[in-house]
């Protein structure tokens, strides 16, 4: 996974006014923290963060004028409720080589096998352990021929190399359900006239 470089300035205004005030300026506030260092409290370019955000764990390059560089990921986003933008953002410092724990999604691929099954995901995410530079954006399970009854725990998942898994092995991530029988609609409806 390749850095987002986006750009960032510290902020030395608190409060709901100077937050109103950086997204009236198409900048959205946020926290670095990690590592032992004290939070640094920063405006970011509001578009291309969104942009970016819209890749899972991204690793972005926040070039702050006046102090530098830093490497992070986003830990907590938080949007508004009913426009769904992003209103504030916490970044954790990570560095090349550190291992990071992060949720990633569960993608499938394939087609169960005939005879109407139903596919039930339990988790649309699984939390893994990564390198901070190589976080991988997706796991991929195949469900090609799997028939009613059929399980995909967490240890059957295939992850990138220098993966592992931060979940016990057997925690069910898919599972593979029969179709329900539906009554007929003559006994339907007798049961409704009496």
């Amino acid at each position: 996974m390749s850095e987002i470089k986006l750009s960032a300035q510290l902020r030395d205004t608190f409060g709901k006014g100077s937050a109103r005030q950086a997204r009236r300026d198409s900048l959205t506030p946020g926290v670095i923290y990690g590592h032992g260092n004290d939070p640094k409290h920063v405006n970011v370019e509001a578009h291309g963060l969104m942009m970016a955000l819209k890749t899972p764990n991204v690793l972005l390059s926040l070039d702050i004028a006046g102090a530098g560089t830093e490497l992070v990921i986003p830990k907590a986003v938080q949007r508004h409720p009913l426009k769904r933008t992003i209103s504030h953002v916490d970044f954790l410092i990570v560095q090349k080589g550190e291992k990071v724990t992060v949720e990633v999604p569960v993608v499938t691929e394939g087609e169960l096998a005939a005879g109407g099954n139903l596919l039930e995901t339990l988790l649309t995410t699984i939390t893994v352990e990564a390198e901070a530079t190589h976080i991988p954006t997706e796991v991929t399970v195949s469900i090609a021929g799997l028939e009613a009854g059929a399980t995909v725990h967490a240890s059957d998942l295939v992850l990138p190399a220098g993966t592992t898994l931060a979940v016990e092995g057997d925690i069910a991530v898919l599972q593979v359900v029969a179709p329900q029988a539906e009554e007929p609609a003559a006994e339907a409806a007798e049961g409704t006239e009496a």
